[in-house]
């Protein structure tokens, strides 16, 4: 699910804006799913409606830049865990 949201706010960000029709029609998720996934990301405050499709928010960018923070150092992270082995 969380990979959908993700996926979901993406083409928001790329594409806004960008109603549930096409989002549906690209990503092959249903409506009612991608729906759901517009819902949390407004209630997020990472996206708003307009009569043209989704937007992005005031917010948007720093939460992504922070998301992308968040991954580099869960990467780092189990990086520093690998057993390195000798071939």
């Amino acid at each position: 699910m969380l990979e959908r949201h993700l996926e979901v706010l993406r083409m928001v960000i790329e594409s806004e804006p960008i109603g549930i029709v096409k989002m549906s029609n690209e990503t092959g998720y249903p409506h009612h799913k991608v729906r759901y996934s517009l819902r949390v990301l407004e209630e997020e405050n990472l996206i708003e409606p307009s009569s043209q499709g989704a937007i992005t928010t005031e917010r948007t960018e720093e939460f992504v830049e922070e998301l992308d923070e968040k991954v580099d150092e869960i990467i780092d992270k189990l990086e520093s865990m690998k057993i390195e082995t000798e071939d």
